[in-house]
């Protein structure tokens, strides 16, 4: 008889894998990345692997949907406590915990621009996006439409609008950032632009 494992130590050791996997999609990009060498970075077998993602693809979106739960949830923790800002919440969700504009972007971005144009035929993968472009513009709204009833935001622009707004700032700074230098892209000087349009939307001083 083989021995329990315990659901802690199955969930501990899943997290194990998605983590050594995030790592090789990241170095080696979603196209190019095989099974086996999430296999061989998170040093299990492949029974070991099968046993929680049937393919890579299962396996991916695993990953987008842990990183993108954590966001959801920690948006809501912070809107159900009080907010003493709405726009350093904005400014944290957009750029994380310092809140400023800078040259660095999400390591995983190139490898989900692989993942959803090369599977923008396939009908599972474009429902998957399309719910995840909800779920993802959610965060931005739910921030900016709190803000406008608290009244520290304008109510000039709809909140979805503005929400969808930075999501498609944020794409399109993924694609060029995939394909272009930093001295070309000039990614910092955009994003500190884009804030300004920003507080001119939201009527922020």
């Amino acid at each position: 008889m083989s021995p329990k494992v315990s659901k802690e130590h199955l969930k501990q050791r899943r997290a194990k894998i998605l983590e050594a996997a995030k790592e090789v999609f990241i170095k080696q990009g979603y196209e190019h990345t095989t099974m086996k060498h999430v296999m061989e970075a998170a040093n299990v077998s492949r029974g070991g692997l099968y046993q929680y993602f049937s393919n890579k693809e299962d396996l991916y979106e695993a990953i987008l949907e842990n990183n993108l739960s954590n966001e959801v949830t920690e948006n809501q923790d912070s809107l159900e406590n009080e907010v003493d800002s709405y726009w350093d919440l904005l400014m944290t969700r957009i750029f994380g915990d310092d809140m400023d504009p800078d040259d660095n972007m999400d390591p995983l971005a190139p490898s989900n621009l692989e993942f959803f144009i090369t599977g923008r035929n396939d009908e599972r993968r474009r429902m998957y996006g399309k719910a995840r472009y909800q779920d993802g513009y959610k965060l931005y709204a739910d921030v900016i439409k709190a803000g406008q009833q608290n009244g520290e935001f304008s109510l000039k622009y709809d909140s979805d609008i503005i929400a969808r707004t930075i999501v498609s700032f944020i794409d399109g700074l993924a694609v060029e950032h995939a394909i272009l230098p930093l001295e070309i892209l000039k990614m910092k000087e955009q994003s500190e632009l884009f804030v300004e349009y920003l507080k001119l939307a939201l009527e922020v001083k």
